[in-house]
């Protein structure tokens, strides 16, 4: 009557390694998909703050004029939407070449500055060897304005 068989030890025992083998599976998929799954969120959210930045960006140009005489093209272009704009990612183009000798950028008559608020103005100048055609600038969420001079 006091005997324990073998056989009922090792069924038990066995069947406890199983169970704390799931729920080590178990907890570590579980943890994985919640990583992966807010990964996935904060993606979206990123993708919808972008749009939101690029519905709400407006600039426009209102001079673009060329000096024969300097080589230099000038450009004034209006922040008119409601985003604040980085002046440091902001390209120019000039009859679809990219530009990078600008040697004149300046929000509001500062030159220091790097921040476009809605309203401002920034003003541009590079050289050019010859007279353009058109000029595009392109924001940095990527909104463009084209100007046929």
């Amino acid at each position: 009557m006091g005997e324990v068989s073998p056989l009922g030890f090792s069924v038990s025992g066995s069947a406890a390694i199983i169970f704390v083998g799931v729920f080590l599976a178990f907890s570590t998929a579980y943890t994985a998909s919640s990583n992966g799954l807010e990964q996935m969120n904060d993606a979206r959210s990123a993708v919808d703050d972008e749009a939101l930045e690029r519905q709400n960006t407006a600039i426009s140009i209102t001079n673009a004029t060329y000096n024969d005489s300097t080589g230099t093209l000038t450009v004034d272009v209006v922040n008119e939407g409601s985003t604040e704009l980085s002046v440091g990612v902001v390209d120019v183009l000039v009859d679809n070449t990219y530009r990078t000798n600008i040697s004149v950028q300046e929000v509001a008559g500062d030159a220091e500055t790097d921040l476009w608020l809605p309203g401002e103005r920034l003003h541009l100048e590079l050289s050019v060897p010859s007279p353009p055609n058109r000029v595009k600038i392109v924001s940095g969420p990527g909104i463009a304005v084209t100007e046929v001079l």
